[in-house]
């Protein structure tokens, strides 16, 4: 027994390593290229620029304000987070990952790529929202958490869907077209979260989307590592 418990963490010491160094090649690709970066802020930018030009100083519900960032979110994330496994194909470095790493290593890697993506961008892009929208924040923490909890559940599900698309002959409008019926009950869930941050909700109602949002985004991802060793290996 006592061999086997100081196995274990040698093995998960050894895929945290692996899924880590997959990390850092796609962070230091982004830094060198920042061709996803840029796609998502460009795309974010505009379409935020374009909704508050739109919109004007016309006061909205919390609703429509928490809709509208969810709808900013995830058509950014289907513009970047789309390509994760296209440029892996199209630099013809996805044999060698297949070659030198696990599955599980490779889509754990990427998760935290794109989580990461995500999180820089929504740290970046909320603020700009509630200043040009002039959105006031009632539970700033829960209001975090939302955002936190649902780029998450984004990442998760784009992840899976990028390895999907990444062997198609047509890439483009397949992204959008899997992903938003996989990733629609989250965004049903983060826009009632995020409303209920904004106009002033208790934390005791908000717990019950936070505790969703979670299951949510623990099942995509496990779903997600059990289908990926046959859609990376096909």
């Amino acid at each position: 027994m006592n061999t086997s418990s100081s196995a274990e963490p040698g093995i998960r010491r050894s895929w945290t390593g692996e899924a880590l160094a997959v990390l850092r090649k796609d962070v230091t690709a982004e830094l060198r290229s920042a061709a996803a970066a840029t796609a998502i802020g460009m795309f974010a930018l505009v379409t935020l620029a374009v909704v508050s030009y739109g919109i004007g100083p016309s006061p909205l519900e919390a609703a429509v304000h928490a809709s509208l960032l969810w709808v900013v979110l995830f058509f950014a994330s289907s513009v970047g987070l789309a390509r994760t496994f296209v440029k892996e194909e199209e630099t013809k470095t996805a044999l060698a990952l297949r070659l030198t790493a696990r599955p599980s290593v490779v889509f754990g890697g990427k998760l935290a790529f794109n989580w990461l993506l995500m999180l820089v961008l929504t740290a970046v892009l909320s603020p700009l929202f509630l200043v040009l929208m002039g959105v006031h924040v009632d539970v700033f923490g829960l209001f975090v958490l939302m955002l936190v909890l649902g780029t998450l559940g984004l990442a998760g599900g784009s992840t899976i869907v990028a390895a999907i698309i990444a062997k198609a002959r047509v890439k483009g409008p397949l992204f959008g077209a899997l992903a938003f019926p996989i990733l629609l009950p989250l965004l049903l869930l983060e826009v009632r979260g995020t409303a209920l941050a904004l106009e002033g909700g208790s934390w005791a109602e908000g717990l019950g989307y936070v505790w969703g949002i979670l299951g949510f985004a623990g099942a995509m991802i496990t779903a997600s590592v059990l289908l990926f060793e046959a859609v990376w290996e096909s």
